[in-house]
């Protein structure tokens, strides 16, 4: 299918593998060794190598789905070709919403993170400054054009995982193996079961976002699957890695507010500790550049098929890039940021990926049948077999959300399907 005129196809393969693990590894890595210590004891790792595994099974599902198409749009294109256009909408326009919130969270995160080493930025002025002028500094590049934001995901990519990489390789000559497997085993509950596996999934969540922006890469249908694939190879071993020296060198890790900071200052010092905590604003800084490139295309993509006004489906005439839609995601997540709702936004955020894995899985299984695997799409091993467990998987943990969480989502479906009803006119 054709991609919409206007859109620079300007990003090469190894940049869209360097987008996809930019907008994975944020700041969950950096929480998530003493928080899953904390619910999964020594099982940690294993649980981290896990989880990855089955992260596997949602990301092939969107690489088969990427393989028939060319043209922008990602979960709300699949849900739209396979479903009709009313469920499309719906899926895009709950993504959207995910994405100004993830932007808003985001750069919470990133003032407490920079709040270790400049405590203005912990509150009033300073945080405000934080938080607004990352925004901004963001959008600008974003609207600068597409070779602009990968070139900065590039340099914060190599920003966030250095740090990890001197963490894991200087970390595993000091880990203690009987710390690190030691502890009592955890019993959980289905509640501490359900945070377990939201919380491992939000590691890992981000992927989703990677094929919205296809009118901008080279060759989509073979480089999109190729690097989703690759990411989600190379994250899961880091995951692990990091988790392992973690829980390895530091003790009552399952206290630790910064658990990569306090273990590097036990086996390297300060100066490694400070060196992890700006990889910490580097890594938020960059998941949220790759939020503010492709949260916008969702609303482009929406526009561009008579969904809102018509500014938002415009092409700027010299960058090249959807501007107006930049500038509105970027206008609405400041306002939600300043708010503060850091936690109510992310875990809002989780649910709606939900919806987006879900019906991108479906989406192969209707696309798959419709149209097979024609010469250029990535062929799945077992048939339907993947696409299917990647739909029970979203269905389970979209059933372990809470029940406030779930009844916002039904809020914001309710509002997009007014939106829907009323759509613009030609």
């Amino acid at each position: 299918m054709p991609v919409q005129a206007g859109l620079l196809r300007a990003v090469g393969r190894w940049q869209i593998v360097g987008l996809s693990i930019n907008d994975v590894v944020g700041s969950g890595i950096y929480l998530l060794p003493a928080i899953a210590f904390g619910l999964l004891g020594p099982f940690s790792v294993w649980a981290v190598l896990l989880a990855g595994l089955t992260v596997a099974l949602l990301v092939l599902c969107y690489a088969k789905a990427a393989s028939y198409f060319e043209q922008p749009g990602g979960s709300y294109l699949y849900a739209r070709e396979a479903f009709g256009p009313f469920v499309g909408f719906q899926v895009g326009w709950t993504i959207w919403l995910t994405r100004i919130s993830v932007a808003a969270s985001l750069s919470n995160g990133l003032a407490d993170a920079v709040a270790r080493f400049w405590p203005a930025a912990g509150d009033g002025s300073g945080r405000v400054a934080v938080i607004a002028g990352s925004l901004l500094l963001l959008t600008a590049i974003n609207i600068a054009g597409v070779r602009w934001a990968a070139r900065a995901a590039m340099v914060l990519v190599v920003g966030k995982l250095l740090p990890l990489l001197l963490f894991v390789f200087i970390g595993l000559f000091h880990v203690d193996w009987g710390l690190a497997a030691g502890g009592p085993p955890t019993s959980l509950s289905g509640d501490g079961a359900a945070e377990a596996a939201l919380l491992l999934l939000f590691a890992y969540a981000g992927f989703e976002n990677l094929p919205a922006a296809a009118g901008e890469y080279r060759n989509p249908q073979r480089n999109v699957p190729f690097a989703l694939v690759t990411m989600i190879a190379l994250v899961t071993l880091l995951y692990a890695a990091v988790q392992l020296v973690a829980q390895g060198t530091l003790p009552g890790i399952a206290g630790s507010t910064t658990p990569l900071a306090d273990a590097a200052a036990v086996f390297g010092g300060e100066g490694l500790a400070l060196l992890l905590t700006i990889g910490a604003a580097l890594s938020i800084l960059g998941t949220n550049n790759n939020t503010m490139l492709l949260g916008p295309r969702f609303l482009h993509a929406l526009a561009a098929d008579g969904y809102g006004p018509a500014a938002l489906s415009r092409v700027h005439p010299r960058f090249r890039t959807p501007m107006a839609a930049i500038v509105v995601q970027c206008v609405l997540a400041l306002a939600l940021a300043l708010s503060g709702s850091f936690v109510q936004l992310a875990l809002l955020s989780m649910v709606t990926r939900l919806l987006a894995y879900i019906s991108t899985a479906a989406s192969v299984l209707v696309l798959r049948r419709r149209h097979g695997d024609p010469p250029g799409t990535l062929r799945l091993p077992g048939g339907a077999l993947i696409p299917v467990a990647a739909l029970l998987l979203g269905i389970t943990l979209l059933l372990g959300a809470s029940t406030t969480n779930l009844l916002a989502v039904g809020v914001a479906i309710l509002v997009g399907s007014v939106i829907y009803r009323f759509p613009r006119k030609a």
